[in-house]
Formats: structure tokens, sequence, C-alpha cells
């Protein structure tokens, strides 16, 4: 079997969408970007095909769609692959997200990804969305660290509202994270005191950092790295496994990133494993997908439909 690389998949799955359209939906949506630009955008996008299903976020009282639109694929520096794709074709891919039923959008700082949702949520109420950001917290003794609450004041005025849902340390990488971040965690849990967010937490990008992050009663949220395969993740399938569960049966909310390890595990049957996998093994409260085209929206929501409500297996 010819193996299928992210490029392909990218091309295939746009051709064939284009197929079906006559045009893809990026090509023919430049003008609501435009108008969501000006501020001009009036009514939300019209729903297209079967709705994604909405879950609660653990003990978060949060309620929003299973599938979070990722906007940092191969994020850094201020960019990403979805922001890559500019403001007209981002606008629109996030409207065909939400026309598909997906409500809730991931974002981070190092992403330079807020000015951006910030436009293609315009003309949507508030109250219809789930909007998450997580901040870089490492200490540098070399830089006086900013106050929490400058940041979460400049994140709300890039992105256009008045609070934010979610709020995460951005990629914890060593154990112990907690005692040099002190600082950093006062802000987050004055932020939520203060209602400028509704829950804070994590994300991980090392296994004892993850541990440490299930242990600590403060974290409502952990954003973890999840597959099969094992591909990009902090620990083995079998290891991550029980210890996101854990966390999810003592109320926190687990996200799970890297379903299709950033883009190597694309296969259809490895998206379909890993979705299976995430949801219906794991039990994951949701997932965030980095997604990069119309058809990969599509597909996406299909394959999250199909286990959608399922009973998490036993073991």
């Amino acid at each position: 079997m010819t193996k299928l690389t992210r490029r392909d998949f990218l091309q295939n799955t746009t051709a064939t969408l284009a197929g079906a359209l006559g045009t893809t939906l990026l090509e023919a949506a430049p003008s609501d970007a435009a108008a969501a630009r000006e501020g001009a955008t009036k009514k939300p996008p019209a729903p297209i095909g079967a709705q994604v299903d909405k879950v609660k976020l653990g003990s978060t009282g949060i309620t929003t769609s299973r599938i979070a639109f990722g906007t940092g694929t191969v994020g850094n520096g201020k960019s990403s692959n979805q922001t890559r794709l500019g403001m007209d074709k981002f606008v629109a891919l996030a409207h065909h997200a939400y026309a598909r039923g997906i409500r809730f959008f991931d974002m981070a700082d190092g992403y330079g990804s807020h000015r951006f949702v910030g436009q293609a949520i315009k003309g949507i109420p508030r109250d219809e969305i789930t909007l998450l950001s997580k901040i870089w917290t490492q200490e540098d003794s070399a830089k006086k660290p900013v106050p929490i609450d400058k940041i979460v004041t400049r994140f709300l005025g890039e992105i256009g509202v008045e609070r934010l849902d979610i709020l995460l340390m951005h990629c914890l990488m060593r154990r112990g994270w907690a005692k040099v971040r002190q600082r950093a965690i006062e802000g987050f849990q004055k932020a939520k005191a203060d209602r400028v967010v509704k829950a804070i937490g994590v994300s991980c990008h090392n296994w004892d950092a993850l541990v440490e992050a299930v242990d600590t009663p403060w974290v409502d949220v952990i954003m973890a790295r999840i597959n099969p395969f094992g591909t990009m993740m902090d620990n083995k399938p079998e290891v991550v496994k029980p210890l996101l569960r854990k966390a999810v049966a003592g109320g926190k909310c687990v996200i799970g990133m890297k379903i299709f390890g950033e883009g190597s595990r694309i296969k259809e049957t490895e998206r379909e494993q890993s979705i299976r996998y995430a949801i219906s093994e794991v039990g994951v409260s949701c997932v965030t997908l980095g997604m990069e085209s119309p058809a990969q929206i599509d597909d996406a929501v299909s394959r999250v439909l199909r286990f959608a409500g399922s009973k998490v297996k036993e073991g």
C-alpha cells in the first residue's frame, strides 16, 4: 500500500470536496471573510450536513462541541499552518467548522491565532462558542515575567471579547512545574476568581508533568497527547490511557491532542483507529484537531459522530 503523506491527504480530500461542490469552500468564501473583517457579518454561518455532538467538559460547567478547531498545527513564532492560510481562507475555514457544529476554538499566544479567531467569530453570539488560549509561563531569570492579568487583557483585546472560557499554561515539559510557577498560578487563579476565565489548566508535553497535572487540585483542564500508536506522546499509550481515565473520573476535563500524531498518522485506517481510541477507549472529554481544509473538517466530524455516545470500554 502506498503511504499517504499529509500533503497528499490535504490535496486528495480537498479535490474530492471540490468535485462535489464545483469549487472549494475556501475559494467560494472570500467575500464573507472580507465582510467579517469589516465587522459586517450579520448572521452566523448556516448549518451544513450533520452537526458534531456537544459534550460536558468535566466539572468546568462548560458544554461545547466534541471537536475543537485547533489553530496551532506546526505552530510557533506567532504563526501556524492555519494562520499561514491568510485571513480570508482562515475565516472561511472557521465558518465551515462552525457550519458543521464546531463551537470550540483552540488558540495560543505562540500561534498568533487570536486576531484570526476574532475575525471569524464576528456576528456569532458569544455564548454559542467556547474560547481557549494558552500562555507560555516558563520562568526566565533574565526577564521579569509579565503579570498574567496584563497578558489576559492583551489576549481579550486581540480576540475582541470580554472573557475566555479556558486558559492553559502552555507546553509543560518537566516535573515540579508548579513549584517554579507560583506567580503564574496565582495569576491564573485570580483570573478565574474575577470571572475573566471560567476554567484553568495546563497543556502537557512531558510524562512527569502530566502525572503532576492529574494530581493537582486547581487544574480544571488538561490537554494531553494521545493516540493508539504512541506517536509524539509522552509515554506508551497503555501507560497514558489509565492516567487520563483517572483524570476524567476525578472530574477534570481532558482534551486529547496529537490525535493523528501531528499529521503523521493520516491513512484512512489510522484516522479511524485514532478517533475510536480517543473517544471510545480512553474516553477523553473532547479532541482538538488542527484541520486545514473543509474536507478535513467533514472527515473529522463524520468519524467522531460514529463513536459519539458510545460507552467507554472497560480496561
